[in-house]
């Protein structure tokens, strides 16, 4: 164990690369592992944001790369790990964290849209997988850690595909747990965070008149990009990330039905019928402007007490409920 923390406790010089790394949780990601001294291999389908990602690393006085990538192309990403190999011959990192959302009624979601759901969020990690872990078998070395979500536990609200793909991406994860066993110093680490501040919501495709913001309920990205770095630091196997995504897990175990069928009531009363709302958003196209990690908040965000008293409260709901359902 001592060896292990020595190994893992000291990131300087180390390669990572990061998928989906131009904006919000990628961008942050960027950071975090460019302040740790890391080289840093940037990768996403646009350019423009690559090169300003590449120059946060510059400015941060690390080695960085951009490489145009979209990781729905096996091909690409194979490209992406040969080129991350020429810094030192090693990739010691690497970060599965492309994705695209697209939320609305299923049968309005265009076909092609909801394809390339699938596409860049599970063949995209399967791919990025596929392309490193021989690279690590070949080290005897190296830390795998992917961005799921805490949609790989709970359905996000009419938001099937990208449902679909982060449950299978959870099904990917500890698969391959099971196949690195024999491996050890080699992690596959799942990461299960909550509603992110981020640019995600931004750039998603929205149908069936849905124009929402970020819920006061989120997620700083730098503190996602933080647990990124501690999961390379040490290792584990799931990671739930945050406060609001430990309550949304264990609220969703104890009442599935109705906490989806609560989220979902609520989202239909924000649908417009006429509204001229309807983007593809960046699911079929690089992501557009804005290019940084803080996306647009619906309300302010909470102040720590806050946020304390609301865990508080959802704590008392969660036990209450629990209790009534165990009375019947």
């Amino acid at each position: 164990m001592e060896n292990q923390e020595i190994r893992y406790g000291e990131l300087r010089g180390k390669t990572v690369v990061i998928t989906g790394g131009t904006s919000g949780v990628g961008r942050a990601a960027a950071e975090a592992f460019a302040l740790e001294g890391c080289n840093v291999v940037v990768a996403a389908r646009g350019q423009e944001g690559l090169d300003e990602t590449v120059a946060l690393c510059h400015d941060l006085e690390v080695v960085a790369l951009g490489v145009q990538t979209d990781v729905s192309d096996a091909q690409q990403v194979k490209h992406l790990a040969e080129k991350a190999l020429q810094f030192n011959g090693r990739i010691d990192i690497w970060v599965n964290n492309a994705g695209v959302m697209a939320s609305g009624k299923f049968e309005e979601i265009p076909i092609e849209t909801m394809d390339q759901v699938v596409k860049t969020n599970l063949l995209g990690f399967l791919h990025g997988a596929h392309s490193v872990l021989p690279i690590f078998k070949k080290q005897k070395e190296g830390i795998l850690i992917n961005n799921v979500s805490i949609g790989g536990w709970m359905p996000a609200p009419y938001s099937t595909a990208y449902s679909s793909t982060k449950f299978g991406i959870r099904g990917m994860v500890e698969g391959l747990q099971g196949e690195v066993s024999d491996e050890p110093n080699i992690h596959i680490v799942g990461l299960y965070p909550g509603i992110q501040r981020s640019t995600g919501n931004t750039h998603s495709a929205k149908y069936s008149g849905l124009d929402f913001k970020i819920p006061p309920f989120s997620v700083d990205p730098r503190e996602l990009a933080a647990q990124m770095v501690a999961a390379a630091k040490n290792p584990k196997k799931s990671i739930i990330t945050d406060g609001y995504a430990q309550i949304s897990k264990i609220l969703y175990g104890l009442f599935p039905r109705a906490i989806i069928n609560t989220a979902s009531a609520a989202l239909r009363l924000v649908m417009k019928e006429d509204a001229n709302t309807n983007t593809d958003g960046n699911v079929n196209y690089p992501s557009k402007d804005p290019m940084r990690i803080y996306g647009k908040m619906a309300l302010p965000v909470p102040t720590k007490k806050q946020k304390t008293i609301l865990m508080m409260v959802t704590g008392i709901a969660i036990g209450f409920l629990y209790m009534k359902s165990k009375s019947k």
